[in-house]
């Protein structure tokens, strides 16, 4: 069975956060967790929250235990962007995007294998 939580509309660029998912990409989740409150990046926040929301879907959703769960997967995607302008000399602009990102953690039992359904 898969657990999902998703994070719509972090407000940090998706570049950013997507390097802070593949430094623990193939963590335990509480090793996830540790290391994530370690970091000194803005975006690590953001992923602990998300997986901590998939581990309270799993527990009161899916009546699962929390030790038996593994992180499948971790999705950042492009979410919508702020168009803004930098005003320049002689009357120009410079546009610029104040990106935000989607989170998606996908949480799994530890004996299940991807693809299979119980």
């Amino acid at each position: 069975m898969e657990i999902v939580a998703i994070s719509r509309n972090v407000r940090i660029s998706p570049r950013k956060i997507r390097l802070i998912v593949e430094s623990i990409k193939h963590l335990s989740i509480e090793h996830a967790l540790s290391a994530l409150t370690v970091m000194h990046k803005r975006g690590a926040r953001e992923i602990a929250k998300t997986i901590r929301s998939a581990i309270a879907n799993a527990m009161h959703n899916a009546r699962l235990d929390n030790k038996n769960l593994v992180v499948a997967e971790i999705n950042v995607s492009e979410g919508s962007a702020l168009k803004r302008f930098h005003p320049s000399t002689r009357g120009r602009i410079h546009p610029y995007k104040k990106r935000s990102s989607h989170i998606k953690v996908v949480l799994k039992e530890k004996g299940e294998k991807n693809g299979t359904k119980s």
